[in-house]
């Protein structure tokens, strides 16, 4: 088993606990995850990297309570995640984990402020509120100026930070981030990084980022490893 432990400020956000994922795969199954456990303070930011099918979106994906478990305990927020039922898993989601997809998916009628209030929409809140909290969000992101505009006239890095916008939309306790400099060149991507660096810190969440980029790692607190479904022992980054 590899454990992940960083200096306690009170309960962790996110708290992965033992976790195996298995998948069947023709007669036998493929391990996913094997025996990952990996607890995340607040306000800290975990970049981590492995090769191509080494787990890591499995790991994402669990830790969102997008995905079960076949063994171990996912908990967020002090609530333990395995009991749960679909509806009380989504209820958790909505109100404390932001995800962050590689590609921002933005609706292409609605501007950059609808992207940010349509999202508080579905958690069933007041239009007035969610629009000076996405006004809010927007300049946080620095693209007040921006909040008119339709996704088509966004640069690539201006729709990922809409993206982030959104995803703090619901206060979450926890950030979970897919690839976000994928698409963008050296100068957006390093921009994004420590943009989401500085909402780590400003909105005291636990984030866990994904990335195949191993230059932005410094940007980073911790650094860990995913090989084979193992995660190996983090490596603090000096950030």
């Amino acid at each position: 088993m590899n454990t992940m432990q960083f200096p306690a400020s009170g309960p962790a956000p996110l708290s992965l606990a033992d976790v195996t994922l298995e998948y069947p795969d023709g007669g036998g199954t493929t391990t996913a995850l094997d025996r990952v456990s990996l607890t995340v303070q607040a306000g800290q930011l975990v970049s981590l990297v492995g090769p191509s099918g080494s787990g890591k979106s499995s790991l994402l994906a669990t830790a969102a309570t997008l995905v079960r478990p076949t063994r171990g305990q996912v908990t967020i927020d002090g609530t333990d995640t395995a009991g749960l039922r679909d509806r009380d898993l989504t209820a958790l989601r909505r109100g404390k984990v932001g995800i962050i997809f590689q590609q921002p998916n933005l609706l292409p009628s609605l501007t950059a402020a609808e992207q940010l209030i349509i999202s508080d929409h579905l958690r069933g809140k007041p239009a007035k509120a969610a629009g000076r909290k996405a006004a809010e969000l927007l300049d946080v992101v620095g693209l007040s100026a921006s909040a008119g505009k339709l996704p088509h006239q966004l640069s690539g890095g201006q729709r990922q930070r809409v993206n982030i916008a959104r995803a703090l939309m619901g206060n979450p306790k926890v950030l979970l981030v897919d690839e976000p400099t994928a698409a963008l060149d050296h100068e957006r991507s390093t921009s994004i990084i420590r943009l989401l660096r500085e909402v780590t810190s400003e909105f005291n969440m636990a984030t866990v980022m994904v990335t195949h980029d191993t230059e932005f790692v410094p940007l980073t607190d911790v650094v860990a490893t995913m090989r084979d479904g193992v995660l190996t022992a983090p490596v603090l980054t000096g950030a």
